[in-house]
């Protein structure tokens, strides 16, 4: 399994220091279904190309953006491409630009990562399933989402969970937290902090004005823990994003 840093041009200096494989997010949507480039190096060499749909115009045009996105692996070497869509229901222009891209990715040896939601569209692209679970089992999620594709279709999300949670919580829905808040309300706290093994997740609780709050949260361990159980399920690949664990990037990835 190949483990991924998802890096902006700006982060990518510093996180040469722990690896050399990353998703290159410098690549979005442009006018006219052009791919556009910010600000990477002429050097840069080898990962993923990591394409965002942030602000992005119609794709009316899904065959001359899949081409530019295959020259542009092949001149910086870029084993395949992750496409970073977030918009909460998948755009049609995006779908047909996701199933574009897979069958000229597959027709030049290349692998393309698509969001759940896009999984349909391209029937041979690789998945990432989100780690980040406040609920249900983490191993028989990953476990489902492996049986419901054809094999090597399984990939991880490993986005970092920190959730405040208050109870009752009927919703399921916390709050997120920044890294700075829980360091500060576990140095406030002090608090028993216990290990979910159905998340594989940390949590505890704490009291705050007559209220119960749940904490759930990931640290270096719990990180490497899914990927322990996504490598032991066949999972290909894993991602991190860089601003997320930049301070785990000793622990997660042996330096």
């Amino acid at each position: 399994m190949q483990v991924y840093l998802a890096v902006t041009p700006q982060q990518l200096r510093e996180a040469s220091r722990f690896t050399r494989h990353f998703v290159h997010m410098a690549y979005r949507i442009g006018p006219e279904s052009a791919l556009l480039r910010q600000n990477l190096l002429v050097q840069t060499k080898g990962g993923l190309l990591g394409l965002s749909d942030h602000d992005a115009p119609t794709v009316e045009e899904p065959e001359k953006l899949a081409a530019a996105a295959v020259r542009e692996c092949s001149r910086r070497n870029y084993g395949g491409a992750v496409l970073d869509f977030e918009a909460p229901q998948p755009r049609g222009d995006l779908l047909l630009l996701a199933g574009t891209m897979g069958k000229l990715f597959q027709k030049n040896r290349l692998t393309l990562y698509v969001p759940e939601p896009y999984a349909s569209a391209a029937p041979t692209a690789i998945v990432p399933v989100c780690t980040a679970l406040s609920g249900g089992n983490l191993t028989q999620r990953l476990r489902d989402a492996a049986s419901a594709r054809s094999t090597g279709r399984l990939a991880l999300d490993l986005e970092r969970l920190m959730m405040d949670f208050p109870l009752p919580c009927p919703s399921g829905e916390g709050r997120p937290l920044r890294r700075e808040e829980l360091a500060e309300l576990m140095e406030r706290e002090q608090p028993s902090v216990f290990f979910s093994p159905d998340l594989c997740a940390r949590y505890f609780t704490y009291a705050c004005r007559g209220e119960t709050h749940f904490i759930l949260f990931d640290d270096g361990d719990t990180l490497l823990q899914k990927l322990r159980i996504g490598q032991n399920l066949g999972a290909q690949a894993a991602f991190f994003q860089y601003p997320e664990v930049s301070d785990l990037l000793g622990k997660l990835f042996g330096k």
